[in-house]
């Protein structure tokens, strides 16, 4: 059962930005409301360190996870599904040829997919494979600043490991954005979704724990396929996934001694997060057309 009561609001770390929307939390709330009653059906093609705390977040929320990755399968699976991830995190030549049959199927149906480069400009092998889906027209494109700059021709940064701030990577998530036709998810201390006409949405919320458990970030990728599922405003989905995950991982902190009862707490709140409670705390910012 889920808790009706609403948690402490706590002031969004806006910077001195624009004042929050509430139009946009209310948004964001309402998605959450329509992704319980739709428990939509979410392939992950996804990295092997991730698959289980991914599959329990998509749960927690009200989705239905399959991680269906093998040659075959993948664009079978993908047909039927209400979204698709794909992550780049463990890119063995199975999951890279499910992946392509899954992203094929989606675009034929004309379906959105969101696409998780992890690592992408720090190694070879994955960042081309992550470049060659951009011909596939994610329609959300998800990861930290450095993956962003990486995946739009970039340095990348240190393995996993961010190495830039979130607004070093406004320029790489805009052309991206042109290339792809997507909406781009900047993940950082306040996320940035940047949309196809150059709206920009700050989600300043969240907690540095995120980056102590393995999957804090793909497991947001997933959620934001979820989000699709019932959503077809690509950065509709990817702020609603976003606002939803980060007010969660706020709770959970605050309850937490460290990263191990962190992970416990994130699918706890995950769980007991409502719609009202989203609307009332989510201190979201419309920033306008991106530069």
């Amino acid at each position: 059962m889920r808790d009706a009561v609403s948690a402490p609001a706590r002031p969004p770390r806006t910077g001195g930005a624009a004042p929050p929307d509430p139009a946009l939390a209310e948004a964001a709330a309402a998605a959450l409301e329509d992704l319980r009653a739709a428990v939509p059906l979410v392939q992950c093609i996804t990295n092997t360190v991730v698959t289980n705390f991914t599959a329990n977040v998509l749960l927690a929320v009200g989705a239905s996870p399959a991680m269906t990755d093998i040659q075959g399968e993948g664009g079978v699976f993908a047909e039927l599904a209400d979204g698709l991830l794909v992550n780049t995190g463990t890119p063995t030549a199975e999951q890279r040829g499910a992946a392509y049959e899954a992203v094929g199927a989606r675009l034929r149906a004309g379906r959105p997919w969101v696409l998780d480069p992890v690592a992408v400009g720090a190694l070879p092998v994955r960042t081309a494979f992550a470049r060659d889906l951009l011909e596939f027209r994610p329609a959300i494109v998800r990861g930290n600043a450095s993956e962003v700059i990486g995946l739009a021709g970039g340095a990348g940064g240190r393995g996993t490991d961010a190495t830039d701030g979130v607004d070093a990577a406004r320029d790489a998530a805009a052309a991206l954005a042109v290339r792809a036709g997507s909406a781009v998810a900047v993940s950082g201390p306040v996320d940035l979704v940047r949309a196809a006409d150059g709206t920009v949405v700050r989600v300043p919320h969240g907690t540095p724990l995120l980056t102590r458990v393995t999957g804090g970030g793909c497991a947001l990728g997933a959620l934001m396929a979820a989000f699709t599922g019932v959503r077809e405003d690509p950065a509709a989905a990817a702020v609603a996934a976003t606002t939803v995950y980060t007010l969660a991982a706020e709770d959970a902190a605050a309850q937490a001694a460290g990263p191990g009862s962190f992970a416990v707490a994130l699918l706890d709140r995950l769980d007991a997060i409502t719609p009202e409670q989203v609307a009332a705390r989510a201190g979201l910012v419309r920033e306008g057309a991106a530069r």
